[in-house]
């Protein structure tokens, strides 16, 4: 080779040497982004990536409210067995589409999904709710890939941890301006609840039964911190247990507390519908039943928290417990635009077509009485 062709050819190598140098810690800047998850850990994941899977209770369900679920690539099974119940599948169908990756469901909760399903759909980043920070650690290990973990705080709540759950995730998604309106709008709909339930002159004795928790329940399981009820300022008749989170009341006690009103979960409708056939006499003690004051409600509790429904719940509670306060609120009309705001569509009807209108008589009572 001429001197002069290897000099050439030496510089040219050189300064793309130089110029390979200076691009990577540019590059890296620009591409990823380092956050501290849920249990405090610090992660770098990559910014805005274009491939993402959602492990646990309810962590899809904020993926497609930061309106990102065109970067999911895998779901877990318990999404396709199980889809009622969760306005998110009603509004998003093609998520059944996508591949399985893991089992999900309870069993999974703070327990490594299937890494082989994990690893087939070639995530960039992994979501992951319930998950504890060992875990996390030891997961993110395995795949080597960026694990980040969102909550919704305890089960059953809306505790402010899930907003930031929001944050977060929308800062590595590039849905920044979204998760802020996420945040903003879900405030704003819990500041004119509790406008509206403190300008109550009446606060009749409430009680709301056929939570679910861990499975469906009858009519005795209950919550003394009923999260509609403590946005409307309603009186829980169940607060008198003075535990926290989700409680298994005997009949003797739900015939002690006699509630004046009587709100039942759908989640539970159909094991309330069966002990009711089964012990009448039971239920006719009851003072809400006796008065007709008794309503249904759609589950807000089905993978945790569906946060639009716990909103759309403590509405028609309010219309029905404080008519004078929320006389301009027509319960379905606000659910879809709680829907809508949160999901893109108005699916208000799916879901009163699988459990029956926000604040209707209960089927079963209906029968009763012909």
């Amino acid at each position: 080779m001429h001197p002069v062709d290897l000099f050439k050819r030496l510089w040219i190598c050189a300064l793309a040497g130089l110029l390979l140098l200076a691009l990577p810690p540019l590059a890296q800047a620009a591409d990823t982004i380092q956050v501290t998850d849920l249990t405090g850990r610090k992660v770098t994941a990559p910014l805005n990536p274009s491939r993402i899977v959602c492990l646990g209770p309810g962590c899809l369900r904020l993926i497609v409210y930061l309106e990102a679920q065109d970067k999911v690539v895998g779901i877990e099974a318990l999404e396709k067995r199980f889809p009622h119940g969760r306005p998110y599948y009603y509004a998003k169908p093609e998520l059944s589409k996508l591949p399985v990756i893991t089992p999900g469901g309870v069993p999974a909760i703070n327990n490594l999904p299937d890494l082989e399903g994990v690893l087939k759909a070639k995530p960039q980043v992994v979501f992951a709710t319930y998950l504890q920070k060992a875990k996390a650690d030891q997961l993110e290990s395995l795949l080597n890939i960026p694990v980040v973990v969102l909550s919704y705080g305890p089960f059953a709540s809306f505790d402010k941890v899930v907003l930031d759950s929001i944050l977060l995730a929308g800062r590595i998604l590039g849905k920044d301006k979204r998760a802020q309106a996420l945040v903003d709008q879900m405030e704003a709909w819990q500041k004119d609840l509790a406008r509206r339930g403190k300008a109550a002159k009446q606060r009749p004795g409430a009680y709301v039964g056929g939570i679910g928790f861990k499975g469906a329940h009858g009519l005795e399981s209950t919550d003394p911190h009923y999260l509609p009820f403590r946005w409307v300022g309603a009186k829980n008749l169940a607060a008198s247990q003075k535990k926290a989170g989700h409680v298994m009341l005997d009949k003797e006690q739900l015939l002690g507390l006699n509630p004046e009103y009587i709100f039942v979960d759908g989640g539970g409708l159909s094991l309330v519908a069966a002990d009711y056939a089964k012990k009448p006499e039971f239920y006719k003690h009851l003072k809400a039943f006796q008065t007709d004051r008794v309503y249904l409600l759609h589950p807000f509790n089905w993978y945790t928290t569906n946060l639009g429904t716990a909103l759309a719940d403590a509405y028609v509670i309010g219309k029905i417990l404080q008519p004078e306060e929320f006389k301009d609120v027509e319960p379905a009309a606000q659910a879809d635009v709680i829907y809508t705001f949160l999901l893109g569509k108005p699916v208000y009807a799916a879901m009163a077509k699988r459990y029956g209108a926000l604040g209707s008589t209960p089927p079963f009572m209906k029968e009763s009485q012909k």
